[in-house]
């Protein structure tokens, strides 16, 4: 199982350290740079202020590619199995955002529920509306590459005539939130399909300012 993964795993002191370092980031924001940000009303022109949620969650990992190309296949592979809301096929199926995190028991949490949740660092994006949070839910089961990442998995992003299909929130913005927020990008092309749609253009824009995260596959070369 997990065959793709290196043999040495971490040791569990290493993990500690991790742990060390992220307490003390957190106090080191609450005591010095937070009553800065409030002094200087930083939250009402620029970003809401951290909560626990955004130091003690683990690394996340954005798929991002037009319909058909391969993300949800693509994380299956990594966790060698199935999560919940996967659906698979060749026209657009994933039409959610849809978190894919470690839990003890295989369940699915709606995005109404995730704006609540001081566990989750979601709870920012209740500004995107209910169109926007009746398409985003997270995934949780018990898997062991989920104990070190989580993987958002993107709607497909559509061409062609598919893209006059309305989606009812800022795709662009909601993109652009998350590649802010996440450690890695991973930006699927289907190696026969190079084409690059109004909307994946739109989307690729959402994502400047952030190329450092960007990893791109070309999907399906062996095919």
């Amino acid at each position: 199982m997990f065959s793709w993964m290196k043999k040495n795993e971490k040791k569990e002191e290493v993990i500690e350290k991790v742990h060390t370092v992220t307490q003390g980031l957190k106090d080191l924001y609450k005591s010095k740079l937070l009553p800065l940000e409030e002094f200087y009303r930083f939250h009402d022109f620029h970003t809401p202020s951290l909560e626990d949620a955004d130091f003690d969650n683990k690394p996340m990992i954005l798929v991002v590619g037009q319909y058909s190309t391969g993300k949800t296949t693509f994380i299956q592979y990594l966790l060698e199995e199935d999560f919940p809301g996967s659906r698979v096929g060749p026209e657009p199926t994933t039409d959610s955002f849809i978190a894919v995190m470690h839990g003890e028991v295989e369940s699915v949490i709606p995005g109404n529920a995730l704006m609540v949740d001081p566990n989750k660092p979601f709870r920012k994006l209740n500004p995107f509306g209910n169109s926007f949070l009746n398409r985003l839910t997270c995934a949780q089961l018990p898997n062991k590459v989920l104990q070190s990442i989580s993987i958002i998995d993107t709607p497909g992003i559509l061409s062609g005539a598919k893209q006059k299909v309305t989606r009812g929130y800022d795709f662009a913005a909601v993109l652009q939130w998350f590649a802010e927020r996440v450690d890695r990008i991973i930006l699927l092309f289907d190696a026969h399909k190079l084409e690059i749609s109004d909307e994946f253009s739109e989307a690729i824009r959402a994502l400047k300012g952030n190329e450092d995260k960007i990893r791109v596959v070309l999907n399906k070369a062996d095919q």
